[in-house]
């Protein structure tokens, strides 16, 4: 896979069409680009989209994390992406993301709010931010060191792919019938889960936090001008509701729809219903 510099660091990146409206993808935690590649066939002609993995993801670097996690905060993220554009040359853009790509795009908007357009925003993590406490992030280290438990909690990211019996407590994830192409992805991205550095590991949740702590997003959140559609899957066990509306009752322009029968990843779990969406919100737009 290409690579693009962003600063220090060089990002792994891929592209599908060659529109002249450029739509980018910002992943969530533990993911990559990829999480959008059974999508991206069914997106609108004219739009060209760019997914770019975060440091420490998918084909990207991987520095080592600082003592306290702060090369690996949402604003170093954002900061990689915008450099990341500057390199591909991307002066103008819309943004899709999903789950903990919402706060770094949110970033990014504050920081260029000229440079975007639309923004199309999967089950995202809001500018509140979220809390992790001792136990969690004890739980993201025990993954760290388990690919079987790290394959169960990644199921619930993806819940409506599994058999709802074999969720349960100590039970192994087992997946319904059919999934083809959505399954052999699915198994593919946890060996790119189980890869990603311990600055995304463990990282994520501390500076998720240190979010949540600070307010600083939740109070800027009226400058957060773009047009926002929000989706959640209501069987999103991840993303509080509560957060969602909180983000669009503060946003000047925010709507949120709630998907029934999906979980935190519809690119994922029915990747035509979320290119549907997808081409809803960018298809047709003058370059």
């Amino acid at each position: 896979m290409p690579r693009v510099q962003a600063g220090a660091v060089q990002l792994g990146w891929r592209e599908w069409g060659q529109g002249d409206v450029t739509v980018v993808f910002i992943h969530g935690n533990l993911a990559s680009k990829d999480w959008i590649e059974l999508a991206a066939p069914l997106f609108p002609s004219g739009l060209r989209v760019v997914g770019i993995d975060w440091r420490g993801c998918g084909d990207s670097d991987r520095p080592k994390a600082t003592a306290d996690y702060s090369n690996y905060s949402m604003q170093q993220h954002a900061d990689d992406m915008l450099a990341a554009l500057d390199t591909l040359g991307v002066g103008y853009c819309h943004l899709a993301t999903h789950s903990t790509g919402g706060i770094i795009a949110a970033r990014m908007l504050l920081a260029q709010p000229q440079r975007f357009g639309r923004v199309f925003a999967l089950d995202p993590v809001t500018p509140l931010g979220m809390v992790f406490n001792a136990d969690q992030i004890g739980l993201f280290r025990a993954m760290m060191a388990s690919k079987e438990l790290t394959r169960t909690i990644m199921a619930t990211a993806a819940s409506s792919l599994f058999v709802p019996e074999s969720m349960a407590p100590n039970m192994i994830p087992q997946f319904r019938q059919g999934l083809g192409d959505i399954q052999a992805l699915f198994d593919r991205i946890i060996e790119q889960t189980f890869s990603v550095s311990e600055g995304i590991w463990i990282g994520t949740p501390v500076n998720l936090t240190r979010e949540k702590e600070s307010r600083e997003l939740e109070r800027r959140m009226p400058e957060l001008r773009h047009p926002h559609l929000v989706l959640w899957g209501e069987r999103d066990g991840w993303i509080a509701p509560a957060d969602l509306r909180a983000m669009t009752a503060a946003m000047p322009d925010c709507r949120l729809v709630i998907v029934p029968g999906v979980g935190h990843s519809m690119n994922l779990e029915v990747p035509a219903l979320y290119a549907g969406y997808f081409g809803a919100c960018f298809g047709g737009l003058a370059a």
